[in-house]
């Protein structure tokens, strides 16, 4: 038997019961759940070092635990000297257990050592039930070591809910262990 993370097991036996009371879901399939996470960085600026461009997405597969792909440039921008196919950024795309491993890392390890935390917006919803945000450095995950990164980056993390409305969404986080400011 695979073993399960421990947000999963938590997802199961106390979030579906606590959202299928609050909103009240006849069938456990209508209680929304988390579909994916994506990271996304943007490196436009180490597009002419491929050493940095390197660095970078071995961080992000660091913090992710799986291999990124490079993002290319769709069309050419003479203004940033980027060319079509110029490769400009990396993604990643958990599912799965990586994912609620990922997702535990974050609330319970991560966004704790963010410099002043007060906790993360609750405004950040798309309007169909997908959450966003920005981390600043990827130096608040402990896997990545002070003294080999090059520069301090940030990137994008993008979690994608089957929630309808904000509202479902925010209060699965929210059983999740998100820490949004009140």
């Amino acid at each position: 038997m695979e073993n399960k993370a421990r947000l999963n097991v938590m997802y199961k036996q106390e979030v579906v019961p606590a959202l299928m009371k609050k909103f009240g879901y006849k069938n456990i399939n209508e209680v929304p759940k988390i579909n994916k996470i994506t990271l996304n960085m943007g490196l436009g600026d180490v597009k002419d070092n491929s050493k940095s461009f390197n660095i970078a997405l071995e961080e992000l597969e660091v913090i992710a635990g799986q291999k990124p792909v490079a993002t290319k440039a769709k069309k050419a921008i003479s203004n940033f000297k980027v060319r079509e196919g110029m490769k400009v950024g990396a993604t990643v795309t958990l599912r799965g257990n990586k994912m609620y491993e990922f997702l535990d890392r974050l609330i319970s390890i991560a966004l704790p050592r963010v410099r002043d935390f007060r906790g993360v917006s609750d405004k950040s919803f798309d309007g169909r039930g997908n959450y966003s945000m920005g981390i600043k450095e990827q130096l608040i995950f402990p896997e990545i070591s002070y003294d080999k990164i090059d520069k301090i980056r940030g990137f994008d993390i993008n979690i994608i809910t089957t929630a309808k409305t904000d509202a479902e969404a925010l209060e699965l986080l929210r059983a999740l262990g998100m820490p949004f400011r009140n």
